[in-house]
């Protein structure tokens, strides 16, 4: 963890990926400083040739790509049920209204099994981003927290000449 110093002081951050430094002290109405120029005259490189550099490459493309395979097909499921539902009640109340068991008719077992479906697909994707997605994504974010850390430490040097 590390200690602010100035008129932040007394405030901790913690020192890992997931701190959003951005989301800190948003709306106070501080500008955010232009890049320094690099000794050669170019830009130094920011936090956005990072998150471009992050987001070309392949173990990106992969997150992204177990993320399209899991929700693409689950929302089509999903949405198609749903209609399926709508459609048997405005189209077919005859069959909607057919009992099962005593007072409780398919429209109801239907509508029940829409909560059901909400639920399993709610605990289906939070299981698919633990195993599939979340050590990737993490591992994602610690090489852009150590790519600005280390352009950090730079500025700190080039500041201190």
């Amino acid at each position: 963890m590390d200690k602010h110093e100035g008129r932040d002081a007394g405030t901790i951050r913690l020192d890992d990926p997931w701190y959003d430094a951005l989301a800190v002290g948003w709306g106070e109405g501080e500008e955010p400083s232009p890049p320094r120029p690099a000794p050669a005259g170019r830009p130094a490189p920011g936090a956005s040739d990072i998150y471009l550099e992050v987001q070309r490459s392949a173990a990106f493309q992969e997150v992204r790509s177990r993320y399209r395979r899991f929700v693409v097909p689950a929302t089509a499921g999903f949405f198609l049920w749903y209609v399926a539902y709508v459609v048997a009640a405005t189209a077919a109340p005859g069959l909607m209204a057919r009992p099962v068991l005593g007072a409780v008719n398919v429209a109801m077992l239907a509508g029940l099994g829409q909560f059901l479906s909400t639920f399993l697909l709610t605990w289906a994707y939070a299981r698919h981003a633990r195993l599939r997605r979340d050590r990737a994504a993490l591992d994602l974010r610690w090489t852009v927290f150590e790519q600005e850390r280390g352009q950090e430490r730079t500025r700190a040097r080039r500041a201190g000449r």
